[in-house]
């Protein structure tokens, strides 16, 4: 039985039939990745195939979820697993407490002045803190957590706005996002996580340095029931003509042609 996850959403998704499809439809290199959080710590013994980290290496929120995504682990975590404060105050495991608020870490390393490292600090979308005290990652295909909060994906600009598209072809909503600098996991799963909302980040330098996040990808977090209407959404674009990869028309022919195509007399 689908449990519900934190949006109370109890639909019974085909995981792998989307993943499947989302990676059809936009030659994605890596699986979308869930993400969910936990009530109690006790939980995590109930999920198939968890993985555990020995509470003395301490890593990176990003390096759990780059396992998930290129190695298919599912990974168990609670704040004793993290590197810091900054790693869980994105996803409500750490409370967004004064020394955290005050950007002492990164003064003079990412940030002239305390005052601007406290101003990125207070810019940071994190989700709610005090609920959860546990957050698993896996691939979103393993079927191993029913019903993330929130799926992850990774994809080349390209792939990004073919993907937007798709989620904007019914029921259109213009997408907003944001660009906090470093510490840009809060700009996908801390603002997802937070409003509900599809959430494109340009992933930090740490994300890249330490979670195996490569150079031209980009990263949309969202909760599963967007799935669905982007899949179907890309369906009909590509029905249109409109597909990925997109090809190079070229600079100096008229698109009038090649515009016809996809519009005809309009």
């Amino acid at each position: 039985m689908t449990t519900a996850n934190c949006w109370n959403d109890k639909t019974e998704y085909d995981f792998p039939k989307l993943c499947d499809d989302l990676v059809r439809l936009l030659r994605l290199q890596a699986t979308p990745v869930g993400m969910r959080r936990f009530h109690r710590a006790e939980e995590l013994e109930d999920i198939p195939r968890l993985r555990r980290i020995d509470p003395s290496l301490k890593l990176a929120t990003d390096q759990v979820v780059g396992q998930a995504r290129w190695i298919g682990y599912t990974i168990g975590i609670t704040m004793e697993n993290l590197m810091g404060p900054q790693c869980g105050a994105v996803v409500g495991l750490h409370p967004p407490d004064e020394e955290w608020l005050s950007g002492n870490q990164f003064n003079g390393v990412w940030y002239g002045s305390l005052e601007d490292s406290a101003a990125h600090q207070r810019e940071m979308d994190c989700a709610s803190y005090g609920e959860y005290e546990a957050l698993v990652v896996s691939p979103l295909a393993s079927g191993r957590i029913d019903n993330p909060d929130i799926v992850l994906v990774y994809a080349t600009p390209g792939q990004m706005i073919t993907l937007i598209n798709g989620y904007q072809y019914r029921d259109y909503k213009k997408c907003a996002f944001s660009v906090v600098g470093e510490s840009a996991c809060a700009d996908s799963w801390g603002r997802a996580l937070k409003t509900g909302e599809l959430s494109v980040s340009i992933p930090c330098y740490a994300e890249r340095k330490f979670g195996g996040v490569k150079d031209d990808e980009l990263l949309v977090a969202m909760p599963p029931s967007d799935l669905p209407k982007i899949v179907a959404g890309l369906e009909q674009l590509s029905r249109n003509g409109l597909r990925y990869p997109i090809p190079n028309h070229g600079i100096s022919l008229s698109p009038m042609a090649s515009i016809a195509q996809s519009y005809g007399s309009k």
